[in-house]
């Protein structure tokens, strides 16, 4: 299994972005080029999910969704993978601990928006992702309250790494956290969602609901947007 996997160097800063990706979409584009940037990462991983156990509607087909992450994220050093998949895990925990024994010698980052911290302490077994990977959280402007009020903040807030040194999170021991803001993009896989069932419901031709569908549509800019997966 393992040559199926992606290669990664010892000693890489690796970020990782899960989710359905359904469809992906230029917010999530906009977030991994700033995760590259402001958590000094060699790298980032895109981890298409089987699907979201959060979630009680399945997504679109794996296939179809790793096929428009390919179309939609075209950087030297992002990876699309469905590694999920190919390992047979589905909650984040479980995911990470497979990677850290598939890749000893890797500095992983897990990177989520300031929604997903403010709700992290209903994830299965949060306490011991933040207490193994440090996270990254990209915020919009107005989400930063919420997510340092959150209860995985508050129980985790001597850990946080202050915003000016966010390059140095991949080398730091966990636990460890930091939050940076960032400004969003107005543009969300629901809203795409959204948008290719009124096409198809007004009746427009194949061909542009699966352009609307793939997450090829641009987002409105000007706003700030979070961008859930």
């Amino acid at each position: 299994m393992r040559h199926r996997l992606p290669y990664a160097r010892p000693g890489r800063r690796i970020g990782l972005l899960g989710g359905s990706f359904d469809p992906p979409h230029a917010g999530h584009v906009h977030v991994t080029r700033e995760a590259l940037r402001r958590f000094g990462l060699d790298e980032v991983w895109w981890l298409v999910s089987p699907g979201n156990p959060l979630k009680a509607q399945g997504p679109a087909p794996l296939e179809e969704r790793l096929r428009a992450a390919r179309a939609i994220m075209r950087h030297p050093r992002v990876r699309i993978s469905d590694i999920e998949a190919r390992i047979g895990t589905r909650h984040t925990a479980q995911t990470l601990a497979a990677l850290m024994r598939l890749y000893p010698a890797v500095r992983f980052v897990w990177l989520m928006g300031a929604d997903n911290l403010a709700g992290f302490h209903r994830w299965e077994n949060w306490q011991w992702i933040i207490g193994n990977v440090p996270v990254g959280v990209i915020a919009r402007p107005g989400d930063r309250i919420r997510a340092r009020v959150s209860p995985a903040a508050q129980r985790y807030r001597h850990y946080r790494l202050r915003a000016d040194m966010s390059r140095l999170l991949p080398s730091r021991r966990p636990p460890a956290w930091c939050l940076a803001n960032v400004p969003m993009l107005d543009i969300s896989s629901t809203e795409i969602r959204t948008r290719a069932a009124h096409r198809q419901g007004l009746g427009q031709p194949e061909g542009r609901r699966g352009h609307a569908a793939s997450g090829a549509i641009l987002p409105r800019c000007g706003k700030t947007a979070w961008f859930p997966a």
